[in-house]
């Protein structure tokens, strides 16, 4: 993985486990898995809570901005709960198939 890429991973994850004490962690997937820099690309994310909901999601926003401008990356970022995440069939079988899930501690299953 590039380091950019570990960066962004460990700061989201440790924010979103400081601020919502439901959260279980991360998949990575699309064009980032391949272990480059792609400047050019959203770093996209499934991220897992036991609940979910528009006021979570307003809360979520601004850490996501502030990593993206600290970083200078843009996050694609995809809240769900476990069984909201595998309703979205296609996303999940994606994410489920070709995906990187990192816990809570930002650290690689």
């Amino acid at each position: 993985m590039s380091e950019l890429l570990d960066q962004v991973i460990s700061k989201l994850s440790n924010a979103l486990r400081r601020r919502f004490n439901d959260f279980k962690g991360l998949y990575l997937f699309g064009v980032w898995l391949d272990g480059a820099d792609h400047k050019d690309e959203d770093i996209e994310v499934v991220a897992l809570f036991d609940t979910e909901d528009k006021a979570k999601r307003e809360q979520i926003w601004p850490i996501i901005g502030k990593i993206e401008t600290e970083m200078d990356v843009c996050i694609d970022l995809y809240p769900f709960t476990p069984e909201g995440f595998k309703k979205d069939e296609e996303l999940y079988e994606e994410v489920i198939e070709d995906g990187v899930f990192y816990n809570s501690l930002g650290i690689k299953q």
